[in-house]
């Protein structure tokens, strides 16, 4: 049974997703797979392409390790700055302007990555002109994820919310399968002296050029119903709205935090990390081996998203984090646990395939998060607690990831878990927080 998620009138609680509908998904969904391939083709050349051409050759592979993943790591850091200053905006004068805005901001960045000098041509800047164009980078998706579910959200009817929220967030996620699939075909065109030379430059200005189609797209979007009526009704909020947030939905805050650090957790981790930096490096699998099981698991990914925001309508939330986050648990343990150096290619893409697919599990937070907020005030509720919070887990989480891996530290002898631990822990969080009032039922009038 679905739950109450949009207290308002103007939004049909039941009717058949039209063909309306099924344009705005599409259109959003394309949209935010476009722009996540811009932010996410970064994290899958760290270990090929920015170690060796953009930090000095002198560094440690711990520093190595730390300096890449960081300039990572800060892109997630300006997200709340982006998010906040977008989402004010959005529930001011409009969802759809903002969430145009956002692609055209990720778009010039991502180009300009694909023309960088590297450290041979221009030192130390090097590092640092990658780091500013991370951090526009993430500027521009801190307004992007909050503004495309808040969309999607506003748009379909109650009955098929989570499906819709599941939906768009596969699209999103299906940025990192276009990712890894323009890589593998680099990898297959080039060889490893012309990638280094000049071929690892195509994705991020492709990149650039997905971020105008993305501005033309969104054009043919229309505003959503809930805002509309808003305006229509003069019940925007007077005040500023993260003011309204910090004061009267501690509680959301608090729920959507939570759940992000188990998404960001899973997505860093699950998705970006492990592909490279423990399947290519711990466990020495050749790049193409590894590119297309990350291939894999993105396409898993994707595919649990649309399935757990599915069964959101259909057997709520307390079954849904149970089955989701509790599979996702099991699975993590059960992946990292079985990686080894000789096991075979068939059996590395079958449990990547099964971990990909609870992964999935991630759609939850959107799901639980955008509900949490009145409509007045949703998108600066959602991206202010979302942006801040993927910002604090995601300055701690490779360092963490890495610390972990490290057979010298805490875990010792069981460092090969490490991954699967950190995935496991933040997978029962997400199960408690599901429990919460708020997060089952969303925020109800009086």
């Amino acid at each position: 049974m679905t739950h109450s998620v949009i207290n308002t009138t103007c939004q049909p609680s039941a009717r058949p997703l039209n063909g309306q509908d099924f344009k705005t998904l599409l259109l959003s969904s394309l949209g935010g797979t476009l722009e996540f391939y811009d932010f996410v083709i970064y994290a899958l050349y760290i270990d090929t392409i920015v170690k060796p051409l953009f930090l000095p050759s002198t560094l440690d592979p711990l520093m190595l390790d730390l300096f890449a993943w960081g300039i990572f790591a800060a892109g997630y850091l300006v997200r709340p700055i982006g998010g906040i200053i977008m989402a004010h905006f959005g529930d001011k004068a409009g969802r759809k302007r903002m969430f145009t805005l956002s692609v055209a901001m990720m778009a010039l960045p991502t180009f300009l990555i694909g023309i960088l000098p590297t450290y041979e041509t221009i030192g130390i800047f090097a590092p640092l002109l990658l780091l500013v164009m991370r951090m526009l980078q993430g500027a521009a998706i801190g307004g992007e994820m909050p503004g495309a579910w808040v969309f999607i959200a506003e748009h379909v009817p109650e009955q098929r919310y989570g499906f819709g929220v599941g939906a768009l967030t596969s699209g999103i996620t299906g940025g990192i399968l276009l990712g890894f699939a323009v890589t593998i075909i680099i990898d297959l065109c080039f060889n490893v002296k012309d990638i280094l030379d000049y071929a690892w430059r195509i994705p991020f200005v492709i990149g650039g050029i997905f971020g105008v189609i993305s501005v033309y797209l969104r054009r043919f979007l229309s505003e959503t119903p809930i805002f509309k009526a808003l305006a229509a009704r003069k019940a925007l909020e007077k005040d500023i709205p993260v003011i309204t947030v910090l004061k009267k939905h501690k509680i959301a805050c608090l729920i959507v935090a939570l759940l992000t650090w188990s998404l960001s957790t899973t997505i860093m981790v699950g998705i970006l990390i492990t592909p490279g930096r423990i399947v290519g490096g711990m466990y020495h699998f050749a790049n193409l081996d590894w590119r297309i099981g990350g291939c894999i698991g993105a396409l898993t990914l994707t595919l649990g998203c649309v399935l757990f925001g599915y069964l959101e309508d259909k057997i709520g939330t307390t079954k849904n984090v149970i089955l989701s986050w509790g599979g996702l648990a099991l699975t993590s343990l059960y992946f990292y646990a079985s990686l080894s150096d000789t096991m075979s290619l068939t059996h590395l893409y079958f449990i990547w395939a099964l971990f990909g697919l609870f992964t999935g599990a991630i759609a939850l937070t959107p799901i639980i998060g955008t509900r949490a907020f009145p409509p007045s005030i949703r998108y600066s509720g959602l991206s202010f607690s979302y942006n801040l919070a993927y910002a604090l887990f995601s300055a701690i989480t490779p360092t963490l990831t890495i610390y972990l891996l490290s057979p010298e530290h805490f875990l010792g002898t069981y460092s090969y878990l490490g991954a699967g631990l950190y995935i496991a822990m933040v997978s029962l969080l997400a199960i408690i927080v599901g429990f919460f009032p708020l997060a089952k039922t969303g925020f109800r009038t009086e």
